[in-house]
């Protein structure tokens, strides 16, 4: 299956060079370019790619809100990518808590973007650098769904585990019990904690001193 790739990002350039590697891979394909967030908004709707690539700092409505506004707005919203300039951007961090899906650096190398579109799209694993759990420790203390989520102690130990980055078959290895089982495991945690995926999860566990 070819995975649909939408690029918002206001520099005619960046994204030039984004379509050159996304569509030189044969299970990848750039369906549309947005040079803001409200184009942003209505390509998702029209073409329904299944990532956006969403920079973070764009003109008349910004990659924070049109984040905001896709996964308020959109049935079953596609993965969003955040791509910026900064490491430490406490916007990033604001557009993870929002519902993007993961996060990337403008500089980094063809395959890791690569790779983090595919890992995004597969929900398997978390794109969540070093630089995004710094910022979420600034954030303790804040009201978190974690303390009366009554997670089990299994369920407990996959989260601790999804904070660090795991797959689920990584999961599984580790705690000795079948992938289908993990599976099954992020499902209730993601549930009890009433978010959308694992990255809304581990930002909790962060901001709750969990993790």
């Amino acid at each position: 299956m070819t995975v649909r790739v939408l690029l918002a990002d206001d520099e005619e350039l960046i994204r030039t060079g984004l379509r050159v590697i996304i569509d030189a891979e044969a299970d990848l394909e750039v369906v549309g370019e947005a040079g803001d967030g409200v184009d942003a908004l209505e390509m998702v709707r029209r073409l329904k790619p299944d990532v956006v690539l969403m920079d973070v700092r764009m003109p008349t409505v910004d990659g924070l809100e049109a984040t905001e506004r896709i996964v308020s707005t959109v049935a079953d919203p596609p993965k969003i990518l955040v791509v910026t300039t900064f490491d430490n951007d406490e916007y990033v961090y604001q557009a993870l808590r929002a519902g993007a899906d993961g996060f990337l650096l403008k500089r980094a190398r063809p395959d890791r973007l690569l790779e983090a579109i595919r890992v995004v799209v597969r929900g398997d694993s978390l794109l969540f650098p070093a630089a995004i759990r710094d910022l979420a420790t600034r954030h303790r203390g804040r009201p978190s769904a974690l303390r009366r989520a009554g997670l089990t102690e299994r369920e407990e130990q996959v989260l601790r585990l999804m904070a660090t980055g795991r797959t689920n078959a990584e999961i599984a290895a580790e705690l000795y019990v079948s992938a289908e089982t993990v599976k099954t495991h992020v499902g209730n945690v993601l549930g009890k904690l009433r978010v959308r995926d694992r990255t809304q999860a581990v930002i909790a566990a962060y901001e709750s001193g969990f993790v």
